[in-house]
């Protein structure tokens, strides 16, 4: 299992990379240099979608639509997968039974992040002029829970992985 689990790491890091260093940058670009739905975890209001929408290019649409969707799709259950595989991984021995369920917490931040993906969509493919308040609402709200229970689930794992090295420093001394 031990090789899966580094193959899934190495995978999770190549998605995300290539999201940082190619597409999302190429999108900002192509919006005036504003960011992303995605990377907006503070959510955004419809004034915001609307001036997105209205500065990207249709070479920033296509890219968001087509690679940077694509990604996204591997993206969340990579993390997701190697989160809560790691969180298992740390949890000492003795907490295990009573701990074993936070293994679960990034599961939402996924879902989160896959519905957000779809009100993406809808909201890149309508039409401006018919562009919904409600649906911009609804896209930035799914941004912001998909944000905190990542983060929530990349706070538990790093903690775990502190004690994991309080514990190895402690038993090598």
């Amino acid at each position: 299992m031990r090789p899966l689990y580094w193959i899934v790491l190495a995978l999770t890091v190549a998605v995300y990379a290539t999201m940082l260093v190619w597409t999302l940058p190429v999108i900002s670009r192509e919006a005036a240099g504003l960011a992303a739905f995605d990377m907006r975890p503070g959510g955004y209001t419809f004034d915001e979608a609307k001036a997105f929408l209205e500065a990207l290019t249709p070479r920033g649409r296509v890219l968001y639509l087509g690679p940077q969707h694509w990604l996204d799709l591997a993206y969340p259950l990579l993390l997701a997968i190697f989160t809560g595989w790691s969180i298992l991984r740390l949890l000492p021995t003795g907490w295990l039974r009573r701990g074993a369920w936070l293994a679960l917490l990034p599961i939402p931040g996924m879902i989160f992040d896959y519905i957000e993906n779809g009100a993406v969509t809808a909201i890149l493919t309508g039409d401006l002029k018919m562009l919904s308040p409600q649906l911009v609402a609804y896209a930035s709200q799914m941004t912001m829970l998909k944000s905190v229970f990542t983060s929530l689930s990349l706070t538990i794992l790093l903690v775990l992985f502190l004690l994991w090295l309080w514990r190895r420093w402690r038993t090598a001394a």
